[in-house]
């Protein structure tokens, strides 16, 4: 007798290599008909079940289907920008030539990246924006910026030992009490030879009341013994080194070779910068400390922009989006940002 059975039923028996059957009385064994594709079950009686094989002797490898999309951007769209946006939103596609409804850019799943490319909508015009409100350069970074209150007209060797100074006193700090604290330090001395003369309890009266006054001043003294002893009275050539010093971080250290060395290495990334990219959704996902916001915004901003953001950023985020009570209702970017449209919606309620 030869029985059909549903394949959920055929691939339960054909799992059991040796079982007793109610049905059968005996053994059941199984064996696989390669060229038949089915699986046998056959009885100490003789008789047999087959049904579909759902076991191979080999795995078998699903090969992922090969998916095409076309996007088409039409010749009626006169703006340039529009078109430009497929480009930059469709990372590494290839365009097609020009047709009659416009260009055509074909795009495979196996050239897809994962989102390297990626560069947040309209920033072009949030930064053109942002230009045209910091065009006065009013703002406290544009006249008690660590290059401002530095003496620019000291040797080369102390103009960088002062700009390090400067940035270190920065951190936590408002640019009005940074630079009160540079001036005294440079009516004082600033230099390497004469800060080392300088007790540390001095330099602590000379800096307050900059955040973190004491433990500055400890950094102050360090890192002006290891400028002494390893570079010659000077400051470390690259970023690497620069980190290495006490009170000396990322953020620190980019502008320092910016400002100092004239090299761009990254984004100063600060306070302002970092609150103002999550508003602005400059970042792909939202950062929680400035460094992870530094990565983000050098992944897609062009490297030629590096140094002009951070000033235009800080005075930006001193003047008009601030911490606390941000003037969106002042921004001629309020109908793009993000931050400033779900303010916006807040409002209206």
């Amino acid at each position: 007798m030869r029985l059909i059975y549903p394949r959920n039923i055929a691939y339960g028996m054909s799992r059991m290599a040796a079982t007793t059957s109610p049905y059968f009385g005996g053994r059941l064994t199984r064996s696989h008909n390669k060229a038949s594709k089915t699986c046998s079950t056959t009885s100490s009686s003789g008789d047999s079940v087959k049904g579909p094989s759902t076991l191979t002797s080999k795995k078998r490898i699903r090969k992922r289907q090969h998916v095409s999309i076309q996007y088409e951007i039409d010749d009626n769209v006169k703006d340039e920008t529009v078109k430009k946006q497929y480009d930059k939103v469709i990372p590494r596609v290839a365009k097609g030539e020009k047709n009659k409804k416009g260009f055509t850019v074909v795009m495979s799943s196996s050239s897809h990246s994962s989102g390297d490319d990626w560069e947040p909508c309209q920033w072009h015009e949030m930064l053109d924006n942002i230009r045209e409100m910091r065009k006065h350069n009013d703002a406290p970074v544009d006249s008690m910026g660590a290059e401002k209150i530095c003496d620019e007209e000291a040797p080369p060797k102390i103009f960088r030992y002062q700009v390090l100074l400067s940035l270190l006193l920065s951190s936590q700090t408002k640019d009005q009490v940074t630079s009160a604290a540079m001036t005294k330090l440079k009516a004082h001395g600033c230099t390497v030879d004469n800060i080392l003369k300088t007790p540390q309890n001095k330099i602590e009266q000379l800096i307050y009341p900059v955040g973190f006054f004491k433990r500055k001043a400890e950094y102050i003294k360090k890192t002006t013994r290891i400028l002494k002893d390893k570079y010659d009275s000077d400051i470390p050539p690259t970023l690497k080194e620069l980190i290495k010093l006490p009170g000396i971080g990322p953020k620190m250290a980019h502008i320092i070779m910016d400002v100092a060395w004239k090299q761009v290495t990254g984004i100063g990334v600060d306070t302002h910068v970092h609150r103002i990219s999550n508003r602005l959704k400059w970042v792909k996902k939202t950062t929680t400390n400035p460094e992870d916001t530094r990565v983000a915004l050098e992944s897609w901003l062009p490297r030629d922009l590096w140094s002009e953001v951070n000033v235009l950023l800080v005075g930006f985020g001193q003047q008009t989006c601030l911490p606390v009570g941000p003037k969106c209702s002042e921004c001629i970017n309020r109908q793009i940002c993000p931050y400033g449209q779900s303010q916006n919606r807040v409002s209206k309620k």
